[in-house]
């Protein structure tokens, strides 16, 4: 490891270390409820950059030597595993060294990725090491039986490899005496279920967040359950789900590293014979010893695929079962689709379906028709190092066996006692649903413990995820009967609902319909939420010449969408104003100054040239001095001197100044739940689009109230 700064060598050790903390009030509970069960997650990423192992095998040791908080300790242990690596672990370029250590020591113990084929001409097993590069070496029967997962796909092992010349000249020289799986040897559920319960939802969420290496301080509610959506396949027997999005967002990462349990399939390109089972040797395909198959890249139309494959699927994906010849066979495994998509949502809206780039095989209804959810990958922010996090979450394999008992458990009933489902929909929609809902409230609530709230939050979000699904089957086949997706709640027998996000988004290009009272969304706060926008185009800024009729109404910009802007939301109701006040407490660090920043040079441009406009912001100050308060908006108010906007600012140092608005001497005020703090942090850069376009942010959720005032009073 180099410095580039001063290109010397660095001890990784040092560099990890360099910058110890205190223990935050979360993880200090992390640790002391489950510990020797997690891990310092910034180690896991520190470590897995010199060695090039799944995360669950580094964890694994890492979880041996460094479940501690202890600075000296913590220092001793990731020596041992960084020794334990060095000396162990095969890189593929040593492979030869590693040969002549074992030839001249007779023995020698390996980290290496092994797997097994039986000698159907001998009646013997043979190992492959991906690494090492020996083939047909002999394996006692002993191992395979302990661990058939040898046979497919292999899985990683430490053992110990011996060499000696054989008495017969076509045996090999190479032997295993001892082998041993990397993971986790037992996970007590029920300590898991006495210490869940000692967290509440959000610190949960957040720990499990943390688990799979995200800090949540950088997501949104509904950003983190869009991450913890991909889990379900691991808890949930025959889940099938499918993931679509721009490239970067980390789609594939839970399937490639998170589980031994799972099998990630590059490529996607795969055969019958080794996906479901071979009739040559009846030998049973991946479905039969993986918990979750991940096909990686399934997207894309010069994807080879074979009908065959295709139908065997689906019959799989609905019944659990598949045929050789007469025989019928079953297994458990789910099915998880992730691709890239290249068009934007709302092009998809108006000209297609999110489907079209799929091989043509695959936009079958029947295939598509048993996906139980889909989840928005475009809403899931690209993968950047502020988004990791260095605090401590479970060692991803203890969490794996958790899941994996978790398989025996069915919540799909657990919204019955508090909520319906009303409305019309099929045997596969409800199947869908509640297939997710049980994911979810093992994975947040496994102690049964979740309030009518959280329930309906999780009961809303399964809905929209199989709604999804649904409405662009409409767009392909026409044959499938159209219907709403609405929940009632027992309480009150109010009706729900529930719309997709891109519905609320792109109302014009979605299929005609009413936008009702509430959405996936609004269903944990209960609040209610519609849409209009009046006569919505393509083009959604309104030009000069064109502009767009201002209405009263209330909005709701839900989290993690793109395609918002302050142009689009404000433009219609600030144009023609002279005078403009901005009333927000919280214009204070940098990044709240460039939003600021930026809805004048929207104000900017709604103003024809030869007239002027007065901006007045009121705020709080910043007590901190680093951020730099009153220097940044002093920069505006020079910066905009000269202009057709004039800024000017005040303090308010109410302390019951906590409301959000902006008016105008033309009569509108505009309520703002989040005032002008729109959007999720990005990653700035010369080339960064989201830096030069709002439009291409992910939003973090706002309401915004458009409010008409006769008098026109500020």
């Amino acid at each position: 490891m180099t410095n580039p700064e001063t290109d010397t060598d660095v001890n990784p050790i040092a560099a990890l270390l360099a910058n110890p903390t205190a223990l935050s009030a979360l993880d200090r509970k992390i640790v002391e409820n489950f510990p020797g069960l997690v891990v310092r997650k910034d180690l896991t990423k520190g470590l897995k950059q010199n060695a090039v192992v799944p995360t669950y095998v580094l964890e694994y040791l890492l979880g041996q030597h460094c479940a501690t908080d202890d600075p000296e300790a913590l220092k001793a242990g990731l020596e041992a595993v960084q020794r334990i690596l060095a000396r162990h672990y095969v890189h593929r370029n040593q492979a030869e060294l590693v040969k002549s250590t074992i030839k001249e020591k007779g023995r020698h113990k390996i980290i290496d990725k092994l797997t097994v084929e039986l000698n159907d001409k001998g009646g013997f097993y043979e190992a492959e090491f991906t690494n090492l590069g020996l083939r047909k070496v002999p394996v006692l029967d002993d191992f395979v039986r302990r661990h058939p997962k040898l046979l497919v796909g292999g899985i990683w092992c430490i053992c110990d490899v011996s060499y000696a010349i054989p008495e017969e000249p076509k045996a090999s020289p190479w032997s295993i005496d001892t082998l041993k799986p990397i993971q986790v040897s037992h996970a007590d559920y029920d300590e898991f279920i006495k210490a869940r319960a000692s967290f509440n939802t959000e610190e949960w969420m957040a720990l499990l967040m943390q688990s799979i290496g995200f800090n949540p301080e950088h997501f949104t509610r509904r950003g983190m359950l869009l991450q913890l959506i991909r889990l379900i396949p691991y808890c949930e027997r025959n889940y099938n789900m499918i993931e679509l999005g721009p490239k970067g967002t980390g789609k594939s990462h839970i399937y490639s590293e998170f589980s031994p349990h799972g099998m990630l399939i590059s490529g996607s390109e795969v055969t019958t014979p080794k996906l479901f089972v071979s009739n040559a040797t009846g030998r049973i395909g991946l479905v039969g010893y993986w918990d979750c198959i991940c096909f990686d890249e399934f997207a894309g139309k010069d994807k080879r695929v074979d009908k065959a494959l295709v139908d065997i699927m689906k019959n799989y994906m609905a019944n659990r079962t598949f045929s050789r010849g007469i025989e019928q066979l079953s297994a458990e495994a789910s099915m998880v689709f992730m691709g890239n998509t290249k068009r934007s949502v709302a092009y998809m809206l108006k000209h297609s379906h999110f489907y079209e780039q799929l091989p043509d095989k695959y936009i079958d209804s029947a295939f598509l028709d048993r996906l139980h959810a889909f989840n928005p990958g475009w809403e899931v922010a690209p993968i950047r190092n502020e988004l990791f996090t260095s605090g401590y979450g479970f060692i991803v394999d203890y969490i794996a066996e958790i899941f994996k008992q978790q398989r025996n458990e069915d919540y799909t009933g657990g919204y019955k006692p508090h909520f319906e489902l009303v409305s019309e929909l099929s045997t596969r929609d409800q199947t869908g649903i509640e297939k997710t809902f049980s994911g979810l409230m093992k994975i947040l609530h496994p102690h049964g413990r979740a309030t009518p709230a959280e329930i309906e939050e999780l009961l809303a979000f399964a809905m929209e995820a199989r709604r999804r699904v649904r409405e662009h089957l409409l767009r392909i086949d026409d044959t499938f009967k159209r219907h709403e997706f609405i929940y009632q709640r027992n309480s009150d027998n109010q009706r729900i609902t529930v719309v997709t996000a891109e519905e609320i988004q792109y109302p014009a290009f979605a299929a005609p319909r009413l936008i009702p009272v509430a959405t996936a969304q609004d269903a944990h706060g209960g609040a209610d939420a519609s849409v209009d926008f009046p006569d919505e185009t393509e083009d959604e800024t309104p030009t000069a010449a064109q502009p767009a009729t201002p209405f009263e109404g209330h909005i709701v910009v839900p989290e993690n969408t793109k395609g918002w802007s302050y142009s689009r939301l404000f433009a219609n109701h600030l144009r023609g104003a002279s005078s403009i006040e901005i009333r927000d407490p919280y214009i204070r660090l940098f990044y709240q100054t460039r939003n600021l920043m930026e809805f004048l040079q929207m104000v900017h441009g709604l103003v024809p040239d030869g007239d002027e406009v007065t901006v007045h912001l009121v705020t709080q100050s910043e007590f901190d001095p680093s951020s730099r308060q009153a220097e940044n908006l002093d920069a505006i108010v020079a910066a905009f001197t000269g202009s057709k906007v004039s800024f000017n600012y005040d303090f308010d140092e109410n302390p019951n100044f906590h409301a959000r608005s902006i008016t105008t001497d033309t009569g509108w005020k505009i309520a703002l739940d989040r005032g002008l703090d729109l959007f999720q942090r990005f990653e700035p850069g010369t080339f960064s689009l989201e830096q030069g376009m709002q439009e291409a942010r992910l939003t973090r959720g706002s309401d915004v109230t458009f409010i008409m005032n006769p008098t026109g009073n500020q």
